[in-house]
């Protein structure tokens, strides 16, 4: 019997290390260093920012070239960092940008791709964003549910789910929206709605403030 016993607790331990293993990978950070030669949508996020704040007059083409370079390095200077041209944890944390998904898995990162990818392809990136954001803004809500799956497949929420639209494959954009609406940027300003007025028939939905708009779509919140 204590032979058996043993065999049982070897397997229960053996077990939760797999499971904890598993939960780490799922929730695994997607921070990098990104320096010259560096590239992807990444770089563009970082490129778009240092333009927001007026040290970047390029192209934002995610190539991170001199010219990325020399708008990082003075960026450090005036921020009291290193000016190193180098992009880290440091220097992305004094940029606003977090390339990690903190308790948001890569399971819940793709399904919001997805959902943006679904209702706002073709729309502003910003509006890309900003659906993201609305996402996201559920989630803290009280009057939604609590995870990113809860919300994106609660009955009657997006179109998207209605017509299949969410399993279309994202592209780079949605995925760059999801990761910036993940990282904390909402242009909508904690909208939890959104509508396209050309072809809302809701009239519940017109009783909303609307707050922001972009593209197609505006946004806004219950008072």
């Amino acid at each position: 019997m204590r032979k058996y016993l043993k065999i049982f607790v070897v397997f229960i331990g053996i077990l939760l290390c797999f499971c904890t293993f598993e939960m780490k990978k799922e929730k695994a950070v997607y921070t990098a260093v990104y320096n010259v030669g560096s590239s992807g949508t990444r770089v563009e996020q970082i490129q778009r920012r240092l333009a927001e704040y007026g040290y970047y007059t390029g192209y934002v083409d995610g190539i991170y070239g001199r010219g990325t370079y020399d708008a990082v390095k003075n960026f450090q200077r005036n921020n009291g960092l290193v000016p190193d041209g180098i992009v880290g944890d440091t220097t992305l944390s004094a940029l606003g940008l977090f390339f990690g998904t903190g308790d948001i898995g890569s399971d819940e990162r793709e399904l919001l791709a997805r959902v943006i990818y679904g209702e706002g392809r073709g729309e502003p990136y910003d509006g890309q964003v900003a659906i993201g954001a609305v996402v996201l803004n559920r989630v803290k809500s009280e009057d939604f549910p609590d995870s990113i799956s809860g919300v994106v497949y609660q009955t009657g929420a997006f179109d998207a789910v209605r017509d299949g639209q969410i399993w279309l494959e994202p592209d780079q954009t949605a995925y760059a929206a999801a990761d910036e609406a993940i990282a904390g940027r909402d242009p909508t300003g904690g909208a939890l709605y959104y509508w396209n007025p050309a072809t809302a028939t809701s009239r519940w939905i017109w009783s909303i403030p609307i707050t922001y708009s972009v593209g197609r779509h505006v946004f806004g919140s219950k008072q």
